[in-house]
């Protein structure tokens, strides 16, 4: 850098870079996310809100961050850019996300959460979060359209924080962490988990010691598993082939009635049920909606279409993939006293308006969250005294399956989308007629969704964080589910640049 103030446009940066907006905040790869470039975004973050009035009085600016290697160093880049806004950081440490959104709602001041989420460990991520909650898609955009100041000295050739130039963020204040806890030991019942065995799938996820201290505080009697010194990129829509098989090995070695986990950044649970079979997330998300009394259930257009068939709920309403889209779904849908929740197809759970468990208050928290999960699907299963399998026959014979290819260009991806909607049902026939028959309809509020007259769903969309290409399928049995997904998998392989 010269040696004077330089300015930045965050839009030219961030086409420059390759470091996006996608449905979860900021991400690309880590070794693009330099210091300069998170310092620039989160400078752009507080601009924005101080320019709308949101930088409350202390401007105090909560801090935190997953596991991943890269995250000390990017933390301490967002933190020169919070002091040199006048701002003051309070760093919470590495916690799961919903902690920190939970602590920064409560004392209603903005957090900046370090995290790649599920995603690869070369990559990694900036989330943040306004007083109220989760930035929203026009919140983005503000932010994009920002011009920063870069202070002369500050950052070397590299884009790196120059010698002496790194904050030292002290001691994690662990109020946020306990301020978590709480939340579900005072919300749900004492001792409801007495006389179940549960296994923790450790890995790298951020709440791994968390998980295992509020499940015994239950009465649980928890097995630790698979604690990893190295970043696992745990996906909860795209289940790895290993962590099939370890849930299956860890369940009927151990005795377990269940076996939870989450992913990289702890919004996003996993619960398998006594035979080690992973629930899918939007399943959970249904059984977890039902358990807190929902009146009014908000989830994505890739969502098992079991929450409108079971008729337990008095409105579903159905959005864009992308927690901000169930954000402004939820709000929208609040009013006459209705329980409001959403919840995504990776199992990730929002509450807007304050639910009940077995007559306990448990307050708002519209940011995906996977504690809230665990604890209802355990609880509903053990209060019905079965295992956490049985509840499934609750539901219609609906499944869903997921999957993706990797290292997809999401330019590619997404012209491959555009020329299928383009080419109507003459084009999705060509290519997936003789897998499904004959097109029954088309939904391109995200992606491109194809209802078929099997009554077979196929869901073609471009991550938007990652270059990848996702594939969503719906059908009557887990086994056509399974087969449909690896055909249609097997036909975007074939457009593969």
């Amino acid at each position: 850098m010269p040696d004077r103030h330089t300015t930045i446009a965050i839009d030219t940066l961030m086409e420059r870079t390759g470091v996006k907006f996608g449905t979860s905040g900021a991400r690309g790869l880590a070794d693009h996310m330099t210091d300069l470039v998170c310092y620039a975004y989160t400078a752009a973050f507080l601009q924005h809100l101080d320019a709308a009035g949101g930088l409350p009085a202390g401007r105090r600016v909560a801090l935190g961050g997953d596991l991943r290697p890269s995250t000390p160093r990017i933390l301490r880049a967002v933190a020169a850019a919070v002091g040199d806004r006048g701002c003051v950081p309070v760093y919470c440490g590495r916690l799961p996300s919903p902690a920190l959104a939970l602590y920064g709602i409560g004392e209603r001041i903005p957090t900046v959460m370090v995290t790649g989420s599920h995603i690869p460990e070369d990559r990694n991520g900036i989330k943040y979060t306004r007083p109220e909650g989760e930035i929203l898609k026009e919140d983005e955009a503000a932010i994009r359209a920002q011009r920063v100041e870069i202070p002369a000295g500050r950052f070397g050739p590299d884009g790196a924080l120059a010698d002496g130039q790194a904050p030292d963020l002290g001691p994690a204040d662990p109020e946020a962490v306990r301020r978590y806890l709480a939340r579900y030991r005072d919300a749900f019942p004492a001792g409801f988990l007495e006389g179940r065995r549960i296994g923790v799938y450790q890995h790298s996820a951020v709440a791994r010691d968390l998980l295992p201290e509020l499940l015994e505080g239950f009465g649980a009697q928890v097995v630790s598993l698979g604690w990893s010194d190295r970043f696992v990129p745990v996906d909860t829509e795209a289940i790895r082939p290993e962590d099939v098989d370890l849930a299956r090995r860890w369940t009927r070695q151990h005795r377990l009635h269940a076996l939870v986990s989450a992913d990289g950044d702890s919004d996003r649970p996993l619960v398998a049920d006594e035979t080690g079979k992973w629930l899918r997330g939007d399943v959970a998300g249904i059984l977890t909606a039902r358990q807190l009394g929902a009146d009014v259930v908000v989830a994505p257009v890739s969502c098992n279409a079991a929450v409108e068939r079971c008729g337990w709920f008095r409105r579903v309403v159905r959005t864009r993939i992308g927690s901000p889209y169930v954000i402004a779904g939820m709000a929208g849908a609040a009013g006459d006293g209705a329980r409001v929740v959403g919840y995504e197809a990776n199992g990730g759970f929002l509450i807007q308006t304050p639910c009940t468990v077995e007559g306990r208050v448990l307050p708002p928290l519209p940011t995906r969250d996977a504690m809230v999960v665990i604890l209802a699907v355990l609880l509903r299963a053990a209060r019905q005294g079965v295992g956490v399998g049985r509840l499934l026959a609750e539901l219609p014979r609906r499944f869903t399956a997921s999957g993706r290819l990797r290292e997809f260009p999401t330019e590619a991806s997404r012209a491959r989308v555009e020329a299928l909607a383009a080419g109507g049902a003459p084009a999705l026939e060509a290519a997936f007629g003789r897998l499904c028959g004959r097109v029954a309809g088309v939904d391109t509020t995200d992606g491109l969704r194809v209802s078929w007259d099997s009554g077979e769903i196929v869901h073609l969309r471009p991550s938007g964080n990652a270059p990848e290409f996702r594939c969503y399928v719906e059908a009557d049995s887990e086994t056509r589910a399974a087969e449909l997904l690896e055909a249609c998998l097997g036909v975007m392989e074939g457009w593969r640049p």
